[in-house]
């Protein structure tokens, strides 16, 4: 029998989405192989992370997810192996999306040559990775428990077709960038609403909107309710490395998808087979107007995705491939 492990895992928020569906997943199929995780949050003053940062030693490895090391945090973490996690451009600043944020390029960079391995959520990323010289990069997509999502069964009910979009205040504001397309959806396409599923609320001109506030204990059937998802998103260095998990979920809930083919979105939204592109407002609009007009169009490509978000994004599928990668640095 393999020899027991003990592997520090360091995030700024372990009840945040990210580290739930990135990290929080695996720590149960790690433990069966005998890797023992203590999970910790980043203190946020300097002399008690200095001290969390000294502690790592006292493990075989150390998991950093999403936060970027500072030069202390560099010579705290400077011997024993590191597997660094992120699935956000984390060298940019989001409402600078055009260009590089220095001072956060320079803690990427540090951290990256730092790092045994390092697990990025999309090709993008992992690119991001390389050209900085990362010693070994895989792309291990963000995952999912399809078992906790109810698929849709009832394509033809009647009533509105409602869009539907997740997220939450800080993503909302794409959606709002997104207002003038949307305002020309809701004249163009009869009998359409959408639903957003936020911490936030939003209005559109011209279109209704529900409002329903985001909970983890809800969110499953509030898709499930709904028969089209859309995941507009403007084109920038920073949203490339974007990592399409709203468009996972739409998929497991057995909605059809709209998406701009930006990043990963262009791979998850198989074109004319699980949902369709769209760039320009006469694209969405037309998009819209076939799958609100069409059930079993929704219906035939919504269960494709499902079975898609089956067989490439549930954590029974990525767990035994990330935690092969985890198990052979802290071999």
């Amino acid at each position: 029998m393999a020899e027991a492990k003990r592997l520090l895992v360091l995030t700024r928020d372990r009840a945040g989405a990210p580290f739930r569906q990135r990290v929080q997943a695996y720590l149960g199929p790690l433990a069966a192989r005998g890797i023992a995780c203590e999970v910790e949050e980043l203190a946020k003053s300097p002399w008690p992370r200095r001290m969390q940062m000294r502690r790592a030693s006292e493990f075989d490895g150390v998991l950093l997810h999403r936060k970027t090391m500072t030069a202390w945090d560099a010579r705290g973490l400077s011997r024993g192996p590191l597997i660094y996690d992120f699935d956000d451009a984390v060298m940019f600043q989001a409402r600078l999306p055009e260009r590089l944020h220095p001072a956060r390029l320079r803690r990427f960079e540090r951290t990256i040559m730092r790092a045994d391995l390092v697990l990025a959520g999309s090709p993008n990323l992992a690119e991001h990775a390389r050209r900085i010289g990362a010693r070994h990069v895989e792309v291990i997509p963000t995952g999912l428990d399809t078992g906790r999502y109810r698929p849709k069964r009832d394509y033809d009910s009647p009533g509105p077709v409602r869009l539907v979009w997740i997220g939450s205040r800080s993503t909302l504001k794409r959606l709002i960038a997104f207002r003038p397309v949307l305002e020309q959806i809701g004249r163009a396409v009869a009998g359409i609403m959408l639903r957003v599923i936020a911490d936030a609320k939003l209005d559109i001109p011209g279109l209704a909107v529900e409002n329903v506030p985001w909970r983890l204990e809800t969110e499953t059937d509030l898709l499930a309710e709904s028969d089209i998802g859309i995941a507009p998103l403007p084109d920038t260095p920073y949203t490339r490395g974007k990592c399409g998990f709203k468009i996972a979920q739409y998929m497991a809930a057995g909605l059809p998808v709209v998406a701009s083919p930006v990043g990963v979105n262009a791979d998850y939204v198989r074109d004319g087979r699980t949902g369709f592109r769209a760039q320009s407002p006469d694209e969405w609009i037309e998009r819209l107007q076939r799958l609100a007009s069409d059930s079993r169009l929704r219906e035939q490509m919504g269960r494709a995705g499902r079975r898609r978000a089956e067989a490439e994004f549930d954590f029974s599928v990525l767990a035994p491939r990330a935690c092969n990668l985890i198990e052979e640095v802290l071999r």
